[in-house]
């Protein structure tokens, strides 16, 4: 869920964002590469040559590299006469054309995953409100990265033993991570990975069988956090939601299942297949 693709494709979408919102000419980024001290140049937006494409910065070195050491971000009024960073990378930036730069760091759970950066091709100091918008975008990709992570480290708990599936602990840990996956959805801004994201969810249910019977998905939410033995006020801390709203969601369920307790609005789900 978290692949360095869909990460590439947050980076992307971040710098598009970045450029509308700052009128920023140029914008690149990319991902810190397994295993090794570099970030590793791969989506670029505006640029007119590619000397940028590809480029591994070493952590401590440039601009990039800087604001990867010290996890922090940093902006430069003309990155080529600039005495805060060092030089190795002043050829592809000449090349490029860009004079003034901002970086700013991807920080996922204290580790830098990424970079983003802004130009300008002119040199002049770039403003805080280019700053506060570079920051804002990068804090869009690190959620969906978090996001992901919790999604694949999920995905990695729930494969019940064999012979277990129905019955045990194995298959409660199931329902709990299908749970879990639903409460994760809403918080993701790219559609395409909220929509992978509730397709997994989809794995584990077989709502073939469901019979006509047809839950909105936060109606869908609530029960399944019901169904893990999760109170009125825990579902409403989980989801975000008012304890009065988990009521409303979870007697609408009710009523469409044809139940009368929570218990049986969960045993009558699950029997219809929209729970695990």
């Amino acid at each position: 869920m978290a692949s360095e693709a869909v990460a590439a494709a947050e980076i992307r979408g971040a710098l598009a964002r970045l450029r509308r919102a700052t009128g920023l000419p140029v914008a690149f980024g990319g991902l810190v590469e397994s295993g090794r001290p570099h970030i590793r140049i791969s989506e670029l937006s505006g640029t007119t040559t590619a000397a940028l494409r590809s480029l591994a910065v070493t952590s401590g070195t440039g601009l990039g590299g800087k604001a990867v050491a010290l996890a922090r971000p940093y902006a430069v009024p003309d990155y080529a006469r600039s005495r805060q960073i060092s030089h190795e990378y002043d050829a592809p930036v000449a090349a490029e054309g860009i004079r003034a730069v901002l970086a700013v760091p991807v920080v996922v759970r204290r580790r830098v995953r990424g970079v983003l950066y802004g130009a300008l091709r002119s040199a002049r100091p770039l403003g805080d409100r280019t700053l506060d918008a570079a920051v804002a975008a990068a804090r869009d990709v690190e959620q969906a990265l978090v996001v992901g992570d919790e999604a694949r480290e999920l995905l990695a708990a729930i494969r019940p033993e064999p012979g277990t599936a129905g019955r045990g602990a194995a298959w409660e840990h199931v329902r709990e991570a299908h749970a879990a996956l639903r409460a994760l959805a809403p918080r993701i801004a790219d559609p395409g990975l909220r929509a992978e994201l509730l397709a997994v969810c989809g794995l584990l249910t077989t709502p073939s069988r469901a019979g006509g019977v047809a839950l909105a998905p936060r109606e869908l939410d609530v029960l399944s956090w019901v169904a893990a033995g999760a109170t009125n006020a825990a579902v409403a801390e989980r989801l975000g939601i008012g304890p009065e709203t988990v009521k409303s969601y979870l007697r609408s369920a009710m009523r469409k299942l044809g139940a009368h307790t929570r218990g049986e609005a969960v045993s009558a789900a699950r029997g219809a297949g929209l729970l695990p």
